[in-house]
This record gives structure tokens, C-alpha cells and sequence, in this order.
């Protein structure tokens, strides 16, 4: 199966324990969706890896770390006035905010060999 929104990328630590990252930064109207596709990779993870979830390096089959943020911006004006030889600053109020959501999931070969084959990642 294939995702929309979230894409990972692999890397591996000295000990053999493979990560997949994801991350995303959407507007809110697209948080629903990630939110839906980072809960199917979670509930594949817990269902084909049962009670099998914590940390790695202590023996356990997989692993995760979620997190989020919302960022507001809020654009000036600038103007150089050639009387003053400054610049004015207009301030404007914060837009709309912009969600980055992070997911790790961590695991051992078989979870990584697994993982790589539901979501059809080379």
C-alpha cells in the first residue's frame, strides 16, 4: 500500500537498528489526512508486531516517536524612504499556521524487512 502524504526515509545505526522518518508540513486542512495515514502505519506496526513495541535496543521489535508543531508566520512591509534613508516596517498580523508532524518508527531486520513491503518502500 501506498501513502499520499507521508514519505520515509531509512537510515541505520551501528547496531543494526533500522529507522524510517516521515515528515510533512501541510496546511491544517491536511492534517486530518496525515493524521489518518500515521495512525494506519502505527496500527499496522501494533497489529503485525504485537506486543512487541519499545525500545529496540532493549530487545523489543519496534519502536516509535511521534511529534507536531504549529508555526505561525506574520509578513512586514518594508520600505526604504530615500528622505530618511531608512527603512519602515509594517507588521502584519500571523497567517494561517503551517503543521510539521514527525513520525520515526524504529525496528529490528524483520520489522524493517516487513515495513519496507506493506508500504511498498525500495
Amino acid at each position: 500500500m501506498s501513502l499520499n502524504y507521508l514519505e520515509f526515509d531509512y537510515s541505520e545505526d551501528t547496531q543494526g537498528i533500522g529507522t524510517f522518518d516521515a515528515m510533512a508540513s501541510i496546511a491544517p486542512s491536511q492534517v486530518p489526512a496525515v493524521h489518518a495515514e500515521m495512525a494506519m502505519v502505527l496500527a499496522w506496526a501494533l497489529k503485525a508486531f504485537p506486543g512487541g513495541r519499545g525500545p529496540v535496543g532493549d530487545g523489543f521489535d519496534w519502536d516509535y516517536d511521534l511529534q507536531g508543531q504549529r508555526e505561525f508566520t506574520a509578513s512586514d512591509t518594508l520600505v526604504f524612504d530615500e528622505y530618511t534613508v531608512q527603512l519602515r516596517v509594517t507588521p502584519h498580523p500571523p497567517g494561517t499556521p503551517r503543521h510539521t508532524l514527525t513520525l520515526s518508527v524504529s525496528g529490528g531486520d524483520a520489522f524493517c524487512a516487513a515495513f519496507r513491503a506493506r508500504f511498498e518502500l525500495g
